[in-house]
């Protein structure tokens, strides 16, 4: 299976560096100087060039060799996985932990026994004169 694995894996570069080459050789339609003008195209549905030349039609295979190639690849590469126990991720068992889950209000990285800093006390809230906008000063 592998061999056929790298076989599709090659194909699928030669048709996409092929697809790379194809579509920077061919022209685009506003590429002359006159289609700026209006000159360009004579207002049919695909221009003036028709509907399809050689390099287009070999674009659109090359895409076609390149999709399927995908689509193989990723059949391919998932049929591996299903020999394992489960089809998905969720299906498997979760690793048990190798420790226990920290007591509520303890905190992560203290050395066990060691004493506990004292909570401060809350800073009181405050006043209304000191909420007062300040005064300000006269010329």
């Amino acid at each position: 299976m592998q061999i056929w694995m790298t076989l599709i894996l090659v194909v699928q570069m030669l048709s996409a560096l092929t697809m790379i080459g194809l579509v920077l050789v061919q022209h685009g339609k506003g590429a002359d100087m006159g289609a700026s003008f209006g000159s360009g195209a004579s207002g049919s549905l695909f221009g003036a060039t028709g509907s399809a030349n050689f390099l287009s039609r070999s674009t659109a295979v090359c895409a076609s060799i390149f999709f399927a190639c995908t689509l193989a690849l990723a059949l391919l590469s998932n049929q591996g996985t299903r020999a394992v126990e489960g089809s998905s991720v969720l299906d498997r068992a979760a690793p048990a932990a190798s420790a226990p889950a920290p007591a509520t209000g303890a905190i992560p990285g203290a050395i066990p026994g060691a004493a506990q800093p004292a909570v401060p006390a809350p800073i009181a809230a405050p006043t209304a004169a000191s909420q007062a906008a300040p005064a300000i000063p006269a010329k």
